[in-house]
């Protein structure tokens, strides 16, 4: 995974620095913005000096979870493939974008002025997680589980539609029946007429 600081770092200092990014990603969530540096050194098994040394400021501190949480979801198309047939593959990785949402929520207001202060982070968290998406649509069109006539960016925004209205810790429950529902959507093929062929061979308007 590429170093979300965006500098060149020694194997022990990138250690330490994977382990506070973790534990960062786990206190936002946690505790949202009462998430405080200190604990996150604590949670890290390393010193408040380390965590400083490495993120001088809090606002530095979320920039990098944010970029390392975006880039370990995005790693995870491989493993998820290499485990399960493509669509239940991307169903299993839209459950891992809600616990992704949940960190953001976490980090809301830094995060706010971190994205309106640097166009190209939300441009570029959108690619990293559109070529995610593409890369289970592929797999999945090769393997007759997913449609192919809905484009991955439409996957995207769909999926950010749940999160939007159900996004919240108390809605998980809500928010996984929705992405059952996006994805019942994504893998029922449709035929020339405009019908819907159901699994079963019948088909419906």
């Amino acid at each position: 995974m590429p170093n979300p600081s965006g500098r060149p770092v020694r194997a022990d200092a990138r250690a330490n620095e994977d382990k506070l990014l973790a534990a960062a990603a786990l206190a936002f969530t946690r505790d949202g913005a009462g998430a405080t540096l200190k604990q996150i050194a604590k949670d890290a098994g390393v010193g408040i000096a380390t965590l400083y040394r490495r993120f001088p400021t809090r606002e530095q501190l979320v920039d990098a979870t944010y970029r390392y949480e975006t880039a370990r979801l995005s790693a995870r198309t491989s493993a998820l493939l290499g485990e399960l047939p493509a669509d239940r593959a991307l169903r299993a990785w839209m459950s891992q974008v809600l616990d992704y949402i949940a960190t953001k929520h976490g980090m809301a207001d830094t995060l706010k002025t971190l994205l309106q202060d640097d166009e190209r982070l939300g441009s570029q968290t959108r690619e990293q997680l559109t070529g995610a998406i593409e890369e289970f649509r592929v797999a999945g069109i090769g393997q007759g589980v997913i449609r192919p006539d809905v484009p991955s960016a439409d996957i995207l925004m769909s999926l950010a539609g749940v999160t939007l209205v159900a996004g919240a810790a108390p809605q998980r429950a809500q928010a996984e029946r929705l992405l059952d529902l996006l994805m019942d959507g994504l893998t029922r093929p449709t035929g020339g007429t405009g019908l819907v062929r159901l699994r079963n061979g019948s088909e419906r308007v």
